[in-house]
């Protein structure tokens, strides 16, 4: 007759699959967060019932007391004269022949400002998008 031997049973939890878990939702998250780029400048944006899906590459605002802002990229805006917008813009066209500007205009500016962005655009032959929030 043989001597059964009772294993004892522990009560264990095994943290691999959360840690992993974890790990996955913490690089979705550092991921995701990286694409959006928030706009720091307060612009009441005119509204459309059809937004774009294109991602614009270079971003001009315009707020309500007529300052211009301009940024490339996930960079940061920069305050800029009229003047400066133009060769700011070719320079990024020279980086990247592919890019978007977005064009950021409050909606209580005169439209002959939103107009001077658009010649820009269109002397340069850069796409342009403008940027409207949702009804």
């Amino acid at each position: 007759m043989a001597i059964k031997r009772r294993k004892k049973i522990t009560a264990e939890f095994n943290m691999a699959s959360m840690t992993d878990m974890i790990f996955l939702l913490l690089i979705f998250f550092m991921i995701t967060s990286t694409i959006v780029i928030p706009n720091a400048i307060k612009v009441v944006l005119p509204q459309s019932a059809q937004q774009t899906s294109a991602k614009p590459i270079t971003r001009v605002t315009i707020d309500a007391n007529l300052n211009y802002y301009v940024a490339f990229g996930s960079q940061k805006e920069k305050s800029v004269s009229f003047d400066e917008i133009v060769p700011f813009l070719q320079e990024c066209a020279h980086q990247d022949p592919e890019m978007y500007v977005a064009l950021y205009a409050d909606e209580t500016i005169p439209y002959a400002e939103v107009v001077k962005i658009l010649d820009i655009a269109n002397q340069n032959n850069f796409k342009m998008i403008l940027v409207t929030r949702p009804i």
